[in-house]
């Protein structure tokens, strides 16, 4: 699943083929790295979650960047 949103990040942007889809990948890669943080902090995994928490800061700004006040996308 993360490989396909990573190629939905990618591909709509450098081929110009509905690029508005990059927002919603990037949304997409925030709720799968939000529930990936939940379960790892219901199993007790608390030392392997910063991995999880840089993906999931960089797939807020993305999502932030692309849907945000001053978004590049136009």
């Amino acid at each position: 699943m993360e490989l396909l949103a990573a190629a939905g990040l990618i591909l709509p942007a450098a081929l110009d083929i509905a690029p508005v889809l990059v927002p919603l990948a990037a949304t997409g890669l925030v709720l799968l790295f939000a529930g990936a943080l939940t379960m790892r902090l219901r199993r007790g995994e608390r030392v392997t979650i910063a991995g999880d928490l840089v993906y999931l800061a960089l797939a807020l700004f993305l999502a932030w960047g692309r849907f945000g006040p001053e978004s590049f996308t136009g």
